[in-house]
């Protein structure tokens, strides 16, 4: 908001006092729409429809300079979750699926020399393949890696989503009352399709980390494929605690085949409890210590794979030679950074 400039700044501010204590980006973002849709030549806190387009825009570019971080050069979370991802001999392809708009992963992938999909074939302009992203015809030992709400580097050119524009091209779904309409289109269709589709694989396992199941358009596909398939199964890695994880609770109570694993207890089967360790087994000091302990200043331990850094360690110390288990995949939001997912020695 501080970005902004003169009539944008006055007319955004007033937009967020208005909204009081439930103003959020995504809140303030479609008000900023509902205005530029029907204003016509009318003016509201000095705006008119263009002006609100104007303003739109303005706070779209700003989410956009937000989200361009670069990866580390020391080494970090996502190096270790491709590091997992990667040095494992496997029979499915690991798919990742992010509503993240930044390159991280990207640059993780690269970083490793470790080969990935992400929808787009070509040099010179990339162009977006449905045909590819719908089919199973690359080797298992390309990730697949799919931005369900855009990416930076993605831009409109000539009707259609190229890839490869450098980080100010910004051809994102930005988090206002319009998601649910975009992703209907293409590629954002065809993305949301590998969703459902995953998930009515027999004995799919999802790992969700860092997504607050808040986001109605993704828990829509989520709900629908696992009320479909009760084969399936989503592990919900939260980081808060199980109180103030209500959107997940509620959909974890209608179906058994989404467990939640939250600071201070899980939900599992539908069953919901408070996590109370008991006496450790043989040598199993070290691996509990990799999911259970003390988190920043917390006073007393809590479950951690909540945490996308303390996952993604927990995926790099649980590396296996051969894995033949129900393929994983990880859903990441832009709220928190994405979690590992489990994939242990059998």
């Amino acid at each position: 908001m501080a970005d902004l400039q003169g009539a944008e700044h006055a007319a955004a501010r007033k937009i967020r006092d208005e909204l009081g204590i439930n103003a959020n980006i995504e809140k303030i973002l479609s008000l900023v729409r509902l205005r530029e849709a029907a204003l016509g030549s009318t003016t509201i806190d000095g705006l008119d429809s263009s002006g609100y387009g104007g303003l739109g825009k303005s706070i779209s570019e700003k989410i956009g300079k937000k989200v361009s971080a670069t990866l580390p050069k020391e080494r970090n979370a996502y190096d270790e979750l491709i590091s997992w991802v990667s040095s494992t001999t496997r029979t499915h392809a690991v798919e990742i699926f992010t509503t993240n708009y930044d390159l991280l992963f990207e640059e993780a992938f690269e970083q490793a020399r470790a080969p990935y999909f992400d929808g787009f074939s070509g040099g010179n302009a990339p162009f977006f393949d449905p045909v590819t992203v719908a089919g199973d015809d690359l080797p298992a030992r390309w990730s697949r890696l799919w931005k369900l709400h855009g990416s930076l580097g993605w831009a409109l050119e000539n009707g259609a989503v190229v890839r490869g524009r450098g980080k100010d091209a910004t051809q994102l779904i930005y988090p206002d009352h319009l998601k649910y309409d975009l992703t209907q289109k293409q590629p954002y269709a065809a993305l949301f399709e590998r969703l459902k589709r995953f998930l009515l694989t027999p004995d799919a396992l999802l790992l969700t980390t860092g997504f607050s199941f808040r986001d109605a358009h993704v828990c829509a596909v989520l709900d629908e494929a696992l009320a479909m398939n009760a084969n399936s199964a989503v592990f919900a890695f939260q980081y808060q605690s199980l109180a103030k994880e209500e959107p997940v609770l509620k959909m974890a109570s209608n179906h058994p085949n989404l467990s939640v694993y939250a600071a201070d207890g899980a939900v599992i089967s539908g069953i919901s409890g408070i996590w109370r360790p008991g006496e450790l087994a043989k040598n199993w000091e070290e691996i509990r210590a990799s999911f259970w302990g003390l988190r920043g200043t917390d006073t007393a331990p809590t479950f951690l794979l909540g945490d996308f850094s303390r996952f993604t360690r927990f995926c790099a110390l649980a590396q296996a030679t051969e894995l033949q288990r129900p393929r994983p995949a990880d859903l990441t939001t832009n709220s928190a950074p994405p979690l590992p997912v489990y994939g242990g020695s059998s």
